[in-house]
């Protein structure tokens, strides 16, 4: 067995050394030639393009940092501010209910009934039942009750959106089911 192995070791190191010799040479030298041909190609830097000013030619218009064109903006925003005041102004001067004192999402629709003709919705909120009629308010966003079915009270709330005007939009605070 030692003297295979030896035998191996012998052919390998035989092997071996004819790869090394005069190729290596050729191909060193190639390599050198090469490096010799090739040269970078850098295209030039284009000149900078003149600058030509250009003189301001309003037209006849508002110059737009002036003190006039700021009041004809103010002016508008206000006009604007007291056509959506109207949409809430009465809601500030009315007394609050005290279902008013909740967010809509603390308040659950817990089931309705018909009295005297009229719905009533049955309203839970921190553990208590209230009832609630067309026309009461409910949560934070001046939500007044439009409709109520078996299923969901409908309400009208007036709320400020994105750039700070008072809009009208509809909630419904659908019936909640009991868990088991």
């Amino acid at each position: 067995m030692k003297v295979f192995i030896g035998i191996v070791i012998l052919i390998a190191h035989f092997v071996l050394s004819g790869c090394s010799g005069s190729s290596q040479d050729d191909l060193r030298q190639w390599i050198v030639d090469e490096r010799n041909q090739t040269r970078p190609k850098v295209n030039p830097i284009p000149a900078p393009k003149q600058f030509k000013p250009e003189a301001y030619a309003n037209g006849g218009e508002v110059e737009p940092f002036s003190n006039q064109k700021l009041t004809q903006a103010l002016k508008r925003d206000s006009a604007q501010v007291a056509s959506n005041a109207g949409l809430v102004a009465p809601e500030l001067v009315r007394r609050k209910e005290p279902l008013e004192a909740f967010p809509i999402d603390a308040m659950a629709l817990v089931g309705s009934v018909v009295k005297a003709g009229q719905p009533i919705g049955l309203v839970k909120v921190d553990g208590l039942l209230y009832q609630v009629r067309i026309g009461n308010y409910l949560g934070q966003n001046y939500g007044r009750v439009v409709k109520i079915s078996e299923t969901e009270v409908v309400l009208r709330e007036i709320t400020q959106d994105a750039v700070g005007e008072w809009i009208e939009r509809m909630m419904t605070l659908q019936l909640q089911e009991r868990a088991k």
